[in-house]
């Protein structure tokens, strides 16, 4: 992806370094059954306390070149991001409110209770903001195999299109339907908001490269590969063994792919009706 030297968000809250809790016993990986449930944007609130069994306090560090070159990266991806939104809610007679990113080390506090690296990237519709420990990208490429620049924009793309959700008020529609079926029918709703997040994420994507020429390259099967990576079906055969579809909280690997690239190759957000083809 093309980044350097171009405009980085206001939005960034960099808390990296600083002093903070830290959940006890689980590494990002360590925790492959809360990934699955919590990874990109799931239903934090029940998680977050979890890992809130013990704490202890964090030192603070300084961060290295690499650390703040991939902070810049990430700063970058969220301005693209405020770019195409806006452009889009123009478009739809609407205005976006763009969140805010808080960049973290180990854990952190968040409006949906204690934030660790423990469960990965998420948003927090509570006080609209995307947390990102950076250590978590080194994890998707060394121990889930999806490297690369645009992986890493992918997951950005995909925690804001959980807050595009937020602001569009699918996410109380799903957390009400959520509140009157069954865990089957639950996580089945929680599956078509996911895959919409990836469709979001696909869109951004296009209107991106429309905007701003910035794809290289391999940058689409980078952000193919990390739609897969986090697929379902391949973490939970990584964690366990087997899987357990009416267990599925995100989608599998092939239902990911296709809805970030359906973003991508329509442009059209009327196209990302995840809920049509899940449920029915």
């Amino acid at each position: 992806m093309k980044w350097l030297g171009r405009r980085e968000s206001g939005n960034v809250e960099d808390r990296r370094g600083m002093a903070g809790p830290v959940a006890v016993g689980g590494g990002l990986i360590g925790l492959v059954i809360l990934l699955i449930n919590a990874f990109m944007g799931g239903d934090t609130g029940e998680l977050l306390n979890q890992l809130q069994q013990q704490a202890a306090p964090t030192e603070q560090r300084a961060t290295s070149p690499e650390e703040d070159q991939l902070a810049k990266f990430a700063s970058v991806v969220l301005a693209d991001n405020e770019d195409v939104w806006t452009k889009i809610f123009r478009e739809n007679g609407a205005t976006y409110d763009a969140p805010k990113m808080v960049l973290f080390s180990n854990a952190t506090q968040s409006g949906c209770g204690n934030a660790s690296s423990s469960v990965g990237p998420f948003y927090c519709p509570a006080d609209n903001k995307v947390y990102l420990d950076l250590a978590f990208f080194e994890e998707l490429k060394n121990r889930l195999g999806a490297g690369g620049d645009f992986a890493m924009a992918y997951v950005i793309a995909h925690e804001v299109g959980h807050h595009v959700q937020n602001l569009m008020g699918t996410s109380d529609k799903v957390r009400q339907l959520q509140s009157r079926t069954d865990e089957k029918g639950a996580n089945r709703l929680s599956v078509a908001l996911e895959l919409q997040a990836d469709f979001y994420a696909g869109l951004w994507t296009h209107y991106n490269q429309q905007m701003n020429n910035v794809l290289e390259p391999g940058d689409i099967e980078e952000a193919l590969g990390a739609a897969s990576a986090v697929g379902d079906d391949r973490l939970q055969k990584r964690a366990q063994g087997y899987v357990v579809p009416d267990a599925f909280t995100h989608g599998t690997s092939e239902q990911r792919m296709y809805w970030f690239k359906r973003g991508y190759e329509s442009g059209d957000l009327k196209a990302g009706n995840t809920f049509e083809e899940v449920l029915n």
